[in-house]
């Protein structure tokens, strides 16, 4: 009907203006201030006063630590309103190596900005680039569909495989970090030096986990328990390797045990475990190989085997059809 009473312009025009006046909606919905009911007021102003305490610590950090003032009208938006939530989120920006007070609002906002401009790429690419390719209606709506999803979830798979490479460099790297750890204490030096100098010589190799050890390093320097500062890195962390480690040295430290024992038992420890994974992976390497060996090697050995009989027969039939017809 668009096309028949405003021409081949009124389809595009007409999504342009959905799709503003949509964008509109959500900014106005999240802009507008909400006028509650005078005794939900009531009952959430006394809420709000039970869990003061809990919450102005971090209402205080969040807002001291914004540097984007363009974003500060959309920070209801862009972070969780529970702190449940913004907590989870903020350690999952941390375990990915986005230290940032900003880390999580800037992420939101960046997904929201690749779903809009996915959103205007996919308008242009169906109806001005390419209409002709998304004639049908379920290629249309994978066209305007999949790039907005694409520019949304994108950035979450990104933190997911940033997660996943940083929790592997720290476990591959730990084993010899506990070795020149171990070195240093025999060798006259405090925990918290040994950890100091071992974050600098694996800085080039294992860049997380040196950056790990140097924030141990600084928050004890700062004031704070050794226990704490271990305890929150086996937490940013989310490694068993690194909590058990973090276990024994609290353990050592607690019941007046020698750290130096325990660092040389636990290392030991960590060298079999490698050891063992280095195994596991190379059992698994046959398995793998096999599907690659039958895609690969078995189709070749058939064409050389059969195909000589094949055009053999193929010739003969043709002769036998050539004197037939003689």
């Amino acid at each position: 009907m668009l096309e028949f009473f405003q021409g081949p312009m009124g389809l595009i025009a007409f999504t342009g203006s959905a799709a503003v006046i949509l964008l509109l909606a959500v900014l106005v919905a999240v802009l507008r201030p909400r006028h509650a009911d005078p005794m939900q007021k009531f009952t959430g102003e006394v809420k709000e006063t039970a869990r003061n305490r809990k919450q102005d610590a971090a209402a205080l950090r969040r807002k001291s630590g914004r540097d984007f003032k363009a974003l500060e009208k959309f920070s209801r938006f862009l972070e969780p309103e529970s702190e449940t939530e913004l907590s989870a989120a903020r350690q999952k920006m941390i375990q990915a190596g986005y230290l940032g007070k900003n880390a999580v609002r800037d992420f939101a906002a960046l997904q929201f900005i690749l779903a809009v401009l996915g959103v205007c790429v996919s308008l242009v690419l169906v109806y001005v680039v390419m209409p002709e390719q998304f004639e049908s209606p379920v290629m249309m709506a994978i066209g305007l569909i999949a790039p907005m999803l694409i520019g949304y979830f994108g950035p979450r798979r990104w933190i997911e495989r940033r997660v996943e490479a940083r929790k592997e460099e720290i476990l591959s790297g730990f084993p010899d970090a506990l070795d020149l750890m171990l070195v240093c204490v025999q060798a006259g030096q405090s925990l918290d030096q040994a950890m100091q100098r071992v974050s600098k010589d694996i800085r080039n190799a294992y860049p997380a986990l040196s950056e790990e050890f140097t924030t141990v390093g600084e928050q004890v320097k700062a004031g704070r328990e050794r226990s704490e500062v271990l305890r929150d890195m086996a937490k940013r962390s989310d490694i068993s390797d690194i909590t058990a480690f973090v276990t024994v040295l609290v353990q050592a430290a607690n019941y007046g045990t020698s750290i130096t024992e325990a660092l040389r038992m636990f290392s030991s420890e960590m060298r079999d475990k490698r050891m063992m994974r280095a195994e596991e992976k190379a059992n698994l390497l046959p398995t793998k190989m096999t599907l690659g060996t039958m895609l690969f090697t078995v189709p070749p050995l058939l064409i050389i085997l059969i195909g000589p009989s094949v055009i053999a027969v193929m010739s003969d039939l043709n002769s036998g059809s050539i004197m037939s017809g003689m």
